[in-house]
């Protein structure tokens, strides 16, 4: 009895210690930041430059093509790990592409009037360190994926290299906007492969209407950039379709509607889809507007107008599938 009541003591001191020593070391953890909070706050404001946190619409142009493969590969609500997943993914992997991009574009954006304030360009944050930050972003996404299916984590080693191989192309042919749009549009094979472990030929048909999409208002992006881009030796749908660029993007956009209307006689959609798909139409007129006399804040205004296009659509799909 004795000798037990010894041993409460000593445990009794060994938790007191324990709990001695956490609480110190939390608040040095705590006084150091404390005092280093004006450091932290500007690397937490120049790494949310460096991965376009303060720009979504990168991640809501990839989000919604990711949305439209998972309703349809769920036919109605996917698998809410499933759902949460890829919303993480997708915002992880449009950071990291970003981050990328500019590690590879370091000494194009000095040339480029609206670049030529990223981080990496300016030096507020170094090669190293950015290349720390895309590394982990891309280990945190991987993580992600590790709790799908088999086919799903082989998919998303393509997409790893999509996304590393796309700030090279502009480099070696006109037509970049076609890897981005396979960059972006990847995650709608993947959707399927993580819902139903298999990927059907609608899968494909949905990239294609998204590797057009993206070509189309990646092209109107790049119209803002074209005189610098022609300087810096950068190349781009923009600079290819020279003259024509707004008679091709209106061209391209009718294909991406007929494609969308193939989808969904593919998969029986309802009215209520098509209804939607009008209203996108609308969306892909106005832009056209916007692009006509090629000014460049006009031109920047249709492609973020393409936020709304991608939310339709999405709306479409989503609601079909609540009314059936």
């Amino acid at each position: 009895m004795h000798q037990v009541e010894i041993i409460k003591k000593h445990l009794f001191r060994i938790g007191c210690l324990i709990k001695t020593s956490v609480l110190a070391m939390w608040k040095n953890i705590y006084d150091y930041c404390k005092g280093n909070w004006p450091t932290w706050r500007i690397k937490s404001e120049r790494y949310a430059r460096l991965t376009r946190l303060n720009k979504p619409i990168g991640s809501f142009l990839l989000l919604w093509p990711t949305y439209w493969g998972l309703w349809i590969a769920a036919e109605g609500l996917p698998d809410m790990h499933i759902l949460v997943v890829f919303t993480l993914g997708v915002i992880l992997m449009r950071s990291a592409g970003c981050v990328l991009n500019d590690i590879a574009d370091s000494k194009l954006d000095k040339q480029v009037e609206r670049t030529r304030t990223r981080p990496i360009a300016t030096g507020e944050v170094r090669t190293s360190e950015a290349l720390i930050v895309a590394f982990l972003i891309i280990l945190i996404a991987f993580l992600l994926v590790l709790t799908m299916n088999l086919l799903t984590i082989k998919l998303a080693f393509v997409a790893v290299f999509l996304a590393a191989v796309y700030p090279f192309m502009k480099r070696y042919t006109y037509m970049p906007q076609f890897v981005l749009g396979l960059a972006f549009g990847w995650s709608i094979p993947m959707a399927f492969a993580a819902q139903t472990n298999s990927i059907p030929n609608i899968a494909w048909v949905l990239l294609i209407a998204n590797v057009l999409w993206s070509v189309a208002y990646d092209t109107m992006y790049a119209m803002v950039d074209r005189e610098d881009d022609l300087k810096a030796g950068v190349k781009s749908t923009a600079i290819l379709f020279d003259d024509a660029d707004r008679i091709i993007i209106a061209i391209i956009q009718l294909m991406v509607m007929v494609t969308l209307v193939l989808a969904g006689q593919h998969v029986g959609m309802d009215w209520i889809y098509y209804i939607a798909l009008i209203i996108a139409y609308g969306f892909f007129i106005y832009q056209l507007t916007l692009i006509w006399q090629r000014q460049p804040n006009k031109c920047f205004n249709a492609f973020l107008n393409n936020n709304c296009f991608g939310l339709t659509v999405f709306l479409g799909i989503m609601i079909n599938y609540l009314l059936e």
